[in-house]
Formats: C-alpha cells, structure tokens, sequence
C-alpha cells in the first residue's frame, strides 16, 4: 500500500481504468437536469446518455460540488491505510469543490492533507493527478511530488473547440449579443485555460477551419515535437476526435495518441460534438 494516497474529483475526466491501475480515488461532483440528480460516476448516467438528453435542453443543467462531509467519509477511510494524502481539484474559480475539501481537512487537524488547486478542469487537471499517482507508486517523497504537480501545472496545456457557441451563451460565459453576432457570422472559437479559468484563445470561421488552427497553434506553442505528449478528446463527437488526432500524429510524427471524452461538467458548457487537446512536453 503506498504512503501517499492520491485524490482527485471527476472534472478531471481520468478513465477509469487509468484510475484503477494508478490508485487514483475520484470523488464525484453532481449535475442537476431540473429536479433530477445524477452522480458523475460514469454509472448513473454515462457521457452518451448525458449528451443525448444535454442536444434538447432548454435552460442548462447545474453542476454540484461534493459536500465536506462527502470528502470526510474518503479521506477517512484513506488514512486508515495511508501516512498522508494529496488531494488535487478543479480551479476554484470554476468550481465550490476546493472549499469543500478544505472544510473538511480541517476535521483531521492532526494528519498530513494537502489540497491543491489545480487551477485546470478537464484532463488538464487529470494529466498532473496521473503524474502524481505513478509517483506515489514509485514510493516517491511528498516533496518531490509536489515539486512536480508544480511543474506539470505550468506545462500542461489545452486547446477546446465548442461545435456550437449555444451552451456557451446558455451558461453566460459569452455575452448574448456578442453570441447573437458570432453566430450569424458562423465564428468558432478556439478557448483554452488562463488563471484558472476558460478564456478565448483564437476566433476562426468554421469548425473545420478551428481544427485546422488548433494544430498550427500547437505547433507555435512546443518547442521540441520528439518530447510531446498528446491526449485528444471529444464530447459524444468520435469523428471529429479521431480526425483532429490524426492530424496531430502527422504534424507531429506521433505514434500514438491517448483517446478520452469530456465529461459532464466541461461537456455542460461546452455542448456535445466539441473537441479537445491536452498536451505538454518532458
């Protein structure tokens, strides 16, 4: 049993098989559709299910936050059988989760918690947990992990492209009128992740243009293509996903390329049939 037990929460999208062979615990946030709430667990309702009922919406569902006492009921039970825990969380610019765990580190005055924000979402966030997790496993110090969440935190970059800007207004993340206008225009934006919040990054005029931008801004933006690590993902929007990773493979020379989904959370603002890519260098 390793020392250090590593924690994350959903929003980070790891799958879960990554999360089993790593000893990644994922606590759960919440999405409301009206009076109905599922956990996001990947069991409840599946990303397919949750993108089929998100096409139809009139008014967007709400994300919840896991309680403290969700955070106390995991973390005791991990310090049973661990000296201490590092508990990495979407920014708290995005998300009440990081006062949640916060809360309830408080209750366990006498052992060794560290909660983090990641200041990311998504797989962004997943990329630093992993690296984190196999660290751990490595038996690893606290220091040096830490050391490296740091630095995966400043390297680990994305770039999204929303298939449609509805969610978006939905959300109030653009503003009506600038919506209204970038709609008649056909714009698609390219956003990315700034102070721990969603930002644009680059306006192009057509979703096919966007995927064909994403990759000339990546190419601007690493220094050395034989060090790159990329992970491509998709909500509900296979197709697309498979494309813009093909594309990435040929600019790049890469092998191989890791395949994800958006969860429910980022997915809820962003809309289904968006693309995404996570990547960072050695």
């Amino acid at each position: 049993m390793n020392k250090i037990a590593i924690v994350t929460d959903s929003t980070s999208d790891i799958p879960r098989d990554i999360c089993r062979k790593n000893n990644i615990y994922v606590i759960p946030l919440f999405v409301n559709f009206g009076d109905k709430s599922y956990v996001d667990d990947g069991v409840d309702i599946t990303k397919k299910q949750f993108y089929e009922k998100l096409e139809n919406v009139t008014e967007l569902p709400k994300s919840a936050q896991p309680t403290p006492t969700d955070f106390i009921k995991l973390y005791e039970r991990l310090l049973k059988d661990h000296e201490s825990i590092i508990s990495i969380h979407i920014s708290k610019k995005m998300s009440g989760t990081i006062s949640s765990a916060l809360a309830a580190k408080k209750e366990f005055p006498d052992k060794d918690i560290t909660v983090i924000d990641s200041e990311l979402v998504h797989l962004v966030c997943g990329v630093v947990v992993i690296k984190a997790a196999e660290m751990a496993n490595e038996g690893r110090s606290k220091e040096e992990i830490l050391d490296k969440i740091d630095q995966m935190k400043s390297k680990t970059r994305v770039l999204f492209i929303p298939k449609t800007l509805k969610y978006l207004k939905m959300g109030g993340r653009i503003g009506k009128a600038k919506g209204l206008i970038a709609s008649l225009l056909e714009i698609r934006p390219i956003l990315t992740l700034s102070d721990g919040e969603v930002s644009q990054y680059k306006n192009t005029r057509r979703f096919n243009q966007a995927k064909i931008e994403l990759v000339n801004s990546m190419k601007n933006m690493v220094s050395k293509k034989e060090n790159l690590n990329v992970i491509v993902t998709d909500s509900n929007s296979k197709k697309d996903g498979d494309d813009l990773a093909d594309s990435i493979k040929k600019e790049f020379g890469i092998e191989n390329i890791m395949r994800a989904e958006i969860g429910v959370v980022v997915g809820t603002h962003l809309g289904p049939g968006s693309i995404a890519s996570i990547f960072w260098e050695d």
